[in-house]
């Protein structure tokens, strides 16, 4: 017999209906309540025997937490009996139905014992665990009128009616399978829901109020585990039943070996409805609790809290709590930071410790970080329910805890593309909250009419769209929903509306996984029904099974639909469109259930099949995951750290800058004056005048730069006759014919005439290909290269620069030694007027374009500058009128030793290492062909310090040149991190997204440098110039060339603005220069005979 408010066993739950006499009413006991009425069966083959099946849901009668609960008792039940038994014994097919007024009082009757057993006053369906229901079939039996005259007194009893009268069997069928078919999703939808999705996304990330969005949040975790973390880290993790603590111990030693303690706490109701002070006093309390049965030696502590409640983060370790919910009701607490308040308690209660609270994350963010590991980087993390089977526990508890969890994603997003965050450099992880996608309409289409039923018993309808579409609990009341629905209407269950389909929460996910099942799911369908106290056909197993196959695969779709959002965005934005990436999961759908693994990896391949996605199971982990965020975090402090100290020297102040452009200023008044101690040579280039825009005719121009070098052909027309024409050929200078030496000629000559021999024979080619021998053109000669020069056809070269070291040349004349080599040559003559520089070339030709062009600049392998002074300053020429260009040679600026507290230990190595050590300093700081190098240096004193690259060494590294220019300009111009890992993965490196944007930083910071000191040289420039003429305003155009400002994606703004910051009283415009160094030398061809 059953105890005080316990239902009746199986057992119990069967008596005659002649026993009423004899106490049948103490049978069940006086505080039970039947829960369901009354469903009776006849066999239409035997007129002796009317057989009614009876069929008793008893639970648990009213307690304390219950007092208005109605109770059915048993007497109650027999008093029905009679009622229904005070019927005609007649076996006419009227006989089975019933008058319509029993027919009436019949299905009030199963309405109030439903209503009045499951629905407290409030409307809240009262909490029913499946353990305490229990199935009573009682069984009433007469004697047919054969048995005797006494026995035909007796009340025949008839077939009660179902709630609702079922349908025909064919017509039901069809109805039943149309409901089905609603749940049923096509590719088609699958993929606009993907896009819908991805379009909302970006619409959230554009802060696009327009339309759908999903409510993305930061979440400031920049850093990602990679397995070179150390030291101890304590994680506290809040779920809705418990709060673990956990202590992760990572030593040199044995990395591979970590050593991690945790406790589990349990929340009482009391907690859950205390004050702020008392929830966090309680949270320290823990802590302090499990260090003590630790017993650790250790007293400092960094910590990371796992909070699983809407927060806005504005630091990793500063957020505010927008809403408690799951059920917690914590008065004074919205608004308050998290950190701030967990702090203060552990600072109160863990005195004996010194513990740093450094990351507060939710449960996603801590799924996708646990699923991290030395050799796994998951840039993703996808929650599909988070919660456990609570088992017995109370089935109102969990729908109310799980209101807000079921479903989300957060993903490693370019943090500049994250609104509302001041944090523009790397990555963040972004909070989706794809939970509540579909508000707005998106998902329309797929809603049945039984998701909105759904919908309207949860805690927050309307809301959470997509979620409730996908998360285990949602899926598995949706079921339930569907049948009661149905068995209502009279099309499953022959019309019985049982009070188990009344009960939320009565199926299990697993009792849905096993149903799906195609060989034993039919059978598992049937047991479920009947452990509920349902009597089922094999036609409601059938569809029960064809049903949850529907919902689960809906559910296994429309998340990978959104998944397949996500990582598009990804492979979108970091332009990676074979994308390979790792995915974190969580939750009981995806990790205990293959067959839903399997629905949405095969959706996945349809909507992202150029994808590589391998899941990584992070089995609910919350405070691995925090922990793991800690330690990233207080690893990427220490790199940050680091960096910043060995970066510093780099980063210069305006005070600095402005002693920079003083002493520039002062070296080139020295030079001017013919000072021997200066270092800027203020060569002379006898052009007095520059171009008008009226020179015509046709001028040869020879280029030599550099390893390559051209020669063209330059035809001046009138803009009307189609201007400018350039016919070119570009050559290269061998490498040994560019660092010989006379030893290397095989007849024993010098070895410029090795260089100017070569030039020749390649002029002869040009003027072979293009039909010009015996056609004598003035030629301008660039030569490129610091030069001493007399005249404006003698140039005496000072050093070699850019690499070349051709012995010999130096001290020469470059036009004496270009006219003997064509003198060499049969057939051959040319007609050098004039020696120029690139620099100047750049400036004859931007003045063409723009008669302000005063100066030209040139910063690409090499770095020089020209202008138009005053000829009164210039002492080394006679005369002091009007103008002449003056050919700075700066890169030689600071040779001297004046620049030697600019020079970094790493500009020291450089220059050592160098072909011209001790020359060309100045060069060497902004110059392309050295910030590769500067670069190379400061990575290899990062890997020493072992906060790169994992502490990998790298061979590769050591080889001197391995970074150009362009590799800087394309790091510092990839929007993400994964283009410079695939940049340096070619020095076979094991690279990480932090180490990317230490490169990226690296580089930045070092042409960052060269652009401000190549802006504070043009300042000195430009404020010569106005002090020269005396004028308070100056406008002046600066000509420019060169790889490093043309292709460079920040160096030309940084160098625009540092001039503009050290010269306010000069309006200086930058022209790009069209072909300086080849146009401008056959400019200054042109412009000679003018003058």
């Amino acid at each position: 017999m059953s105890g005080p408010g316990q239902g009746p066993s199986r057992r119990d739950s069967y008596f005659k209906s002649g026993a009423r006499a004899s106490g049948s009413r103490s049978n069940l006991h006086s505080g039970s309540r039947i829960s369901f009425a009354l469903n009776t069966t006849s066999d239409p083959s035997s007129e002796d025997m009317q057989q009614t099946s009876i069929l008793l849901n008893a639970i648990a009668g009213p307690t304390s937490e219950d007092p208005f609960s109605h109770a059915l008792s048993a007497s109650d039940f027999t008093d029905f009996l009679e009622m229904t038994n005070r019927r005609p014994s007649h076996h006419s097919k009227d006989s089975f139905a019933g008058s319509p007024e029993d027919n009436d009082m019949q299905s009030s009757f199963l309405a109030f014992t439903m209503s009045q057993s499951f629905l407290q006053p409030s409307g809240e369906m009262h909490a029913v665990s499946r353990p305490s229901i229990t199935s009573a079939f009682l069984k009433v039996s007469r004697a047919d009128a054969d048995m005797g005259p006494e026995t035909t007194e007796v009340p025949s009893v008839s077939r009660l009616s179902p709630h609702r009268a079922p349908s025909r069997i064919s017509s039901t069928c069809s109805q039943v399978q149309k409901y089905i078919q609603y749940f049923k999703v096509s590719m088609l939808q699958v993929l606009n829901v993907k896009n819908s999705m991805k379009d909302a996304l970006e619409r959230a990330l554009k802060r696009n109020s327009v339309g759908s969005f999903i409510p993305v949040m930061p979440t400031y975790v920049c850093a990602l585990p990679d397995g070179t973390e150390r030291g101890n880290f304590l994680a506290l993790e809040m779920t809705q039943t418990f709060v673990k603590a956990l202590l992760l111990n990572i030593t040199d030693e044995k990395p591979q070996s970590a050593q991690m303690r945790s406790k589990v706490f349990s929340i009482t109701e009391n907690i859950m409805k205390s004050t702020v002070d008392q929830l966090f006093e309680f949270l320290a309390e823990c802590l302090e609790a499990f260090l003590r049965e630790v017993g650790t030696k250790e007293k400092s502590f960094p910590l990371g809290f796992c909070f699983p409640f809407a927060c806005k983060h504005v630091s990793l370790n500063q957020c505010f709590l927008q809403k408690a919910t799951k059920n917690f009701r914590w008065s004074g607490m919205e608004g308050k930071d998290v950190a701030e308040e967990l702090q203060k308690a552990i600072n109160q209660h863990c005195k004996n410790y010194q513990i740093e609270v450094v990351a507060v994350v939710n449960d996603t963010v801590g799924a996708m970080l646990s699923g991290c590991s030395k050799d796994t980087i998951c840039e993703v993390g996808l929650v599909i329910v988070l919660f456990p089977c609570l088992g017995i526990l109370s089935l109102t508890l969990v729908f109310r805890y799980v209101a807000d969890a079921g479903t989300n994603c957060c993903y490693m997003e370019q943090a500049q593309e994250i609104p509302r965050i001041n944090e523009k450099e790397g990555r963040m992880c972004l909070n989706t909250e794809w939970g509540a996608f579909g508000s707005a309409g998106d998902l329309d289409d797929l809603v049945t009419e039984f998701d909105l039923l759904m919908d309207k018993q949860t805690m927050d309808p309307g809301s959470q769209r997509f979620e409730k579409l996908i998360g285990s609990l949602y899926i598995c009341d949706t079921v339930r929903i569907f049948l009661a629905n149905l068995a209502e209407k009279g099309e499953l269950f022959n019309g019985v509306l049982t009070p188990s389909l009344l009960t939320r929460g009565i199926f299990m996910l697993q009792d849905i996984a096993e149903i799906i099942d195609e060989k034993s799911g039919l059978s598992k369908a049937k047991n479920l029904l009947l452990r509920l106290g349902m009597v089922a056909s094999n036609q409601d197993c059938f569809y029960m099974q064809k049903l949850c196959q529907a919902i689960f695969y809906r559910s296994a779709n429309l998340c990978a639909a959104g998944l397949a959002a996500v990582l598009t965005r990804i492979a979108t934005a970091q332009n990676r469109p074979k994308l390979k990436i790792n995915v974190a999961v969580d939750g009981v759908l995806f990790n205990n259930h293959k067959q839903y693994r399997d629905m949405l990896e095969e959706a996945l391949k349809s909507l992202v099949p150029d994808y590589t996605i391998t899941f990584v199971p992070s089995h609910g982990n919350g405070a691995l995951g925090v922990v793991m965020a800690t330690a990233a975090a207080v690893r990427q402090k220490n790199q940050q750290q680091q960096v910043a100290q060995v970066l510093a020297p780099f980063r210069l102040s305006v005070t600095e800058l402005e002693r920079l452009q003083n002493l520039m200023r002062l070296e080139m008044i020295k030079g001017l004056k013919q000072d021997e101690t200066a270092t800027v040579r203020m060569l002379p280039t006898f052009v007095r005048h520059l171009p008008d825009g009226t020179e015509r005719g046709q001028f040869l121009a020879l280029d030599l730069g550099g390893t390559n070098f051209r020669v063209l052909m330059v035809e001046l027309k009138d803009p009307k006759d189609g201007g400018v024409h350039i016919t070119s050929e570009v050559y290269t200078v061998p490498p040994k014919i560019a660092q010989s030496s006379a030893t290397e000629y095989s007849y024993e000559l010098l070895s410029f005439l090795q260089l100017f021999d070569h030039i020749v024979s390649c002029i002869v080619d040009f003027q072979t290909k293009h039909k010009m021998l015996g056609i004598v053109l003035p030629l301008g000669f660039t030569f490129s290269f610091p030069c001493r020069q007399i005249g404006l056809d003698k140039g005496i070269l000072l050093a070699w620069t850019k690499g070349f070291n051709a012995k010999d040349c130096v001290g020469e004349d470059a036009v004496r030694l270009l006219r003997e080599a064509v003198q060499r040559q049969q057939h051959v003559d040319l007609d050098v007027v004039a020696i120029v520089n690139d620099t100047v070339g750049t400036m004859m030709a931007c003045a063409y374009v723009d008669p302000k062009c005063e100066i030209g600049l040139i910063v690409g392998t090499g770095s020089n500058t020209c202008y138009m002074e005053e000829m009164k300053n210039v002492d080394a020429v006679e005369g002091n009128e009007g103008l002449m260009c003056i050919n700075m040679e700066w890169g030689a600026f600071g040779d001297s030793g004046c620049l030697d507290n600019f020079m970094t230990s790493f500009d020291v190595r450089v220059d050592a290492e160098s072909l011209n050590a001790g020359h060309q300093r100045f060069e060497k700081l902004i110059s392309g062909m050295y910030l590769g190098e500067i670069v190379r240096y400061i990575l290899l004193e990062l890997m020493s310090r072992k906060v790169l690259f994992c502490g990998q060494d790298s061979p590769m590294l050591q080889t001197k040149g391995i970074f150009p220019t362009k590799f800087l300009s394309d790091v510092e111009d990839s929007q993400g991190e994964e283009h410079v890992c695939a940049m340096l993965e070619e020095f076979k490196l094991r690279i990480t997204a932090e180490d990317a944007r230490v490169v990226k930083e690296v580089c930045r910071t070092v042409s960052s440098r060269a652009a401000k000191f190549c802006g504070a040289g043009i300042a000195a420039v430009v404020e010569k110039i106005r002090t020269n003429r005396q004028l308070e305003k100056l406008e002046v155009t600066v000509g420019v060339d060169g790889t490093l400002y043309k292709v460079h994606p920040r160096f030309s703004k940084e160098l625009h603005e540092t001039v503009a910051l050290l010269a306010p009283k000069c309006h200086v415009k930058f022209l790009l220069s069209e072909d300086g160094s080849g146009k401008g030398a056959a400019l200054v061809a042109a412009v000679v005979p003018k003058h």
